[in-house]
């Protein structure tokens, strides 16, 4: 007798394809001993009819569990638990489970890091005006060619490169094309042994921080700045000097005499998105020969300059071999990638590559290949540029939203990027307009946690545009507004 199909429900919170849910569901009952070894499934037409899915779902997703040796097919006679299927193994939990007598705020030491990241929930795609920075859209993002790449990095002629420990060098298809299409974009020329995979701009960071920095050394970084970068440097107890930021980047007049790294983001500084201009960067760079600095230049967004070409990447005007160059695929693809890189001279190089050895080896070969077929396509430059195009036209919304309504943008001659600057009264704590805009479907990113120091100003927030239609700006700016004047008020 087949077990009923009222057996069965879908879970409306599971964030993953109908298929995936049957399958987990009915995976899920045969590991935990609900369903035995011969107990015969419900009919694909009758499940089907019961959850109110297509019949096609369900024969997909028995397909699928037969394949993973969970279910037998018997021809017409339909589909049974398989005598070969897994089990889960069961212990009975200790009564001491989930207890621990250590001081674990003792033993650890470091505490608070996590604090110096902007906070976001996890539900954030179900605010209808979600103006948080550096999230995808799904709409824009080029779902079929990414899977068609993954898929073929899955292929017999890439199996060997996806699926090997390839600790000492990276993938060659994807150092080839970071090395002859993407750098040259920036005027940088590099070798592939100038170049080095990373686990995204944060784990290149991590890696020049733990490379650069002792307990004895000084660091530059921009201020406001990188709250990321700022978590790292105090992982590394070095000394931590914060230069604060104009209209023009980073105020050279204000750099030490003495220091031994700066860290800045010349291309759209972070969070301001402002853009250093050449001179200024040439002026940086004879400081830095000058003063002894090394330098680590993150150039995140520079394909989203949308008025005039990107200026040429720092480290292309570095004729001392100075600059260290962080990339990343990950904003302009999607951030869950995590999957950036390295451009530095061989001696460095060298010695990160050992440090990530020792870390995490080496990022995925499956993710590396299948991005170096992307970009070897086109797919990439593709992506890129429909990006552009709804970013900016996202961009004019919420610039013509924001003057109309009398909002204060902190910034001035901004091309490009994919966020917007923001400042309120001094006697406005944005923290708290966060709050009360939650409340009401909005979100925005209160800025205190880009500054340094305890006394952070409240009065600063983010407003990006990358994951939010651009029917929906105006009326989240008007809510905002709206909002403000009622605290103002108050």
């Amino acid at each position: 007798m087949p077990i009923p199909a009222e057996t069965f429900f879908l879970d409306p919170t599971f964030e993953g394809t109908l298929q995936h849910q049957l399958q987990r569901m009915v995976g899920d009952a045969i590991l935990a001993g609900r369903l035995r070894a011969g107990d015969k499934l419900p009919s694909s037409r009758k499940l089907a009819a019961h959850l109110g899915v297509s019949r096609i779902t369900v024969t997909l997703a028995y397909g699928e569990l037969v394949s993973g040796g969970y279910l037998r097919s018997s021809g017409r006679s339909g589909y049974f638990v398989s005598e070969a299927a897994p089990r889960r193994d069961s212990f009975e939990a200790s009564p001491k489970a989930g207890r621990s007598v250590v001081d674990w705020n003792r033993v650890v030491g470091q505490r608070g890091i996590g604090r110096m990241m902007p906070e976001r929930p996890a539900d954030w795609r179900k605010f209808p005006y979600c103006f948080i920075y550096g999230q995808v859209d799904d709409t824009l993002f080029d779902h079929r060619n990414w899977r068609l790449c993954a898929l073929q990095s899955l292929g017999r002629r890439d199996f060997a490169a996806t699926t090997g420990d390839h600790f000492e060098r990276d993938d060659p298809e994807l150092i080839k094309h970071i090395s002859l299409h993407t750098l040259p974009r920036r005027g940088i020329l590099a070798r592939p042994e100038e170049i080095l995979t990373t686990l995204g701009a944060q784990n290149a960071l991590w890696l020049c921080a733990q490379l650069l920095l002792n307990q004895r050394r000084t660091a530059v970084m921009e201020n406001p700045g990188y709250p990321g970068l700022r978590a790292i440097l105090s992982q590394t107890r070095c000394a931590v000097l914060s230069v604060d930021v104009g209209r023009q980047g980073l105020r050279l007049e204000n750099l030490p005499e003495r220091a031994d790294v700066v860290f800045l983001t010349p291309s759209h500084h972070c969070p301001s998105n402002v853009t250093m201009p050449v001179q200024r960067r040439r002026d940086l760079l004879r400081l830095a020969a000058e003063r002894g600095y090394v330098i680590v230049e993150d150039d995140y967004e520079f394909e989203m300059s949308f008025e005039n070409p990107p200026a040429p990447a720092l480290k292309s005007l570095d004729g001392d071999g100075r600059v260290i160059y962080v990339g990343s695929f990950s904003k302009s693809l999607f951030p869950g990638l995590r999957l950036g890189y390295i451009v530095a001279p061989e001696p460095f190089i060298r010695e990160a590559r050992a440090l990530r050895l020792a870390m995490l080896r080496h990022p995925p070969g499956h993710i590396q290949r299948t991005v170096a077929n992307f970009l070897s396509l086109g797919h990439y430059d593709a992506l890129v540029t429909r990006m552009s195009h709804a970013f900016k036209m996202r961009r004019e919304v919420m610039a013509r939203a924001i003057r109309e309504h009398g909002l204060m943008m902190d910034e001035a001659d901004i091309t490009g990027g994919s966020s917007f600057w923001m400042r309120v009264p001094e006697a406005i704590d944005t923290r708290e307009l966060a709050a009360r805009l939650r409340n009401r479907g909005v979100l925005i990113e209160p800025g205190d946690v880009f500054f340094s120091g305890p006394n952070a100003p409240r009065s600063f927030f983010r407003l990006a545009y990358s994951s939010v239609d651009a029917a929906r700006i105006p009326e989240g700016i008007a809510l905002i507004a709206r909002e403000l004047a009622s605290m103002r008020a108050g």
